[in-house]
């Protein structure tokens, strides 16, 4: 059999390159019939992979094997302030019909990355795709974040409230108690099993970014939270998955509601406020009309990796992560 030949991912193999990507989402759908269905196109899906190469010090790879494209592989940079010196794959970034070509590509790529200072590499791949995740896996790569997704309840569905706890909209009063909760994740990821290196905010900071953000009064957002002896302990933030960034193109399911942000205070835990919240969210998305519902949460979170699967969300995207010391 001829060996794979590694080259630059050039304009003239687009084409081939959306083919192996449509073909790669059709064979998702088959799992998750909610992601979008135009990216099944050829067409659409070379348009993802183009906007990947036009990004900050995007680099591109290909394989192909007696002149037939059987993978390729694109790396785009993000805010190094929040992600450090970094590389992204992102859900349109690579696919391969021969799945020793996607450790070539990487192998083919990584070299340059961590030669230009890009040493934390990241890769979002199809759940349930256990052989292309196996594949990212012996390149040392590790589960890092979940993207997930669940049926929103049927209309016989009520939230289970507990005792001493109350679920309702937040209003401008309950401003600062959003601010303090809004520090909780960052707090917690910056801990242990977590590590997260992202900037924690000052509560001025959180303070100012929920003023801008006007979550309270904005008609797109939905934000519930949740009240124990009079004092606000919790809030978890409904929306459009129209509104996520991270949620895109071939990653975000038509139509669906997202949970943005959850949240109780570590003092509070135990109570019950955080299921009740989750199950709140997933009545507001059905009374919306909302067939689906999107959440995502870094897997050695402990606490929102047991929250969400209890609340029945299964992944669709995983990332992965590998930090290369240098």
């Amino acid at each position: 059999m001829a060996r794979v030949e590694i080259r630059d991912l050039s304009e003239d193999l687009l084409d081939a390159a959306g083919t192996l990507l449509a073909d790669r989402h059709r064979a998702h759908r088959l799992r998750e019939p909610a992601l979008d269905a135009r990216y099944e196109a050829p067409a659409l899906a070379r348009a993802e992979i183009a906007q990947l190469l036009a990004r900050d010090a995007a680099t591109g790879k290909a394989a192909l094997r007696s002149g037939t494209l059987v993978g390729y592989l694109v790396g785009a940079g993000r805010d190094p302030s929040m992600w450090g010196p970094n590389m992204w794959v992102d859900v349109a970034g690579h696919a391969a019909s021969e799945l020793e070509a996607v450790r070539e590509l990487y192998g083919a790529s990584a070299g340059g990355w961590v030669d230009d200072g890009r040493s934390n590499h990241s890769v979002i791949v199809p759940a349930g795709d256990e052989m292309l995740l196996d594949a990212w896996f012996s390149l040392g790569f590790g589960r890092q974040h979940v993207h997930a997704i669940r049926e929103t309840p049927d209309a016989g569905f009520r939230p289970a409230i507990p005792p001493g706890i109350q679920i309702r909209r937040a209003t401008a009063a309950d401003t600062r108690a959003l601010a303090e909760l809004d520090l909780v994740a960052p707090i917690h990821h910056a801990g242990s099993p977590v590590f997260s290196r992202a900037p924690i905010p000052t509560f001025e900071e959180a303070l100012a970014e929920i003023e801008d953000d006007a979550f309270v009064d904005n008609p797109r957002f939905t934000a519930l939270v949740a009240v124990h002896d009079g004092r606000v302990i919790g809030c978890a933030i409904g929306t459009s998955i129209d509104e996520s960034r991270e949620h895109s193109g071939m990653a975000r399911p038509p139509g669906a509601a997202f949970l943005g942000y959850a949240a109780v205070l570590p003092e509070a835990r135990g109570l019950g406020a955080g299921r009740a919240l989750g199950d709140a969210i997933l009545t507001w998305a059905r009374d919306h009309e909302r067939r689906m519902i999107v959440v995502d949460w870094r897997s050695t979170n402990l606490e929102a990796n047991r929250t969400w699967t209890a609340l029945g969300f299964r992944p669709i995207f995983h990332r992965l992560h590998r930090a290369i010391v240098i």
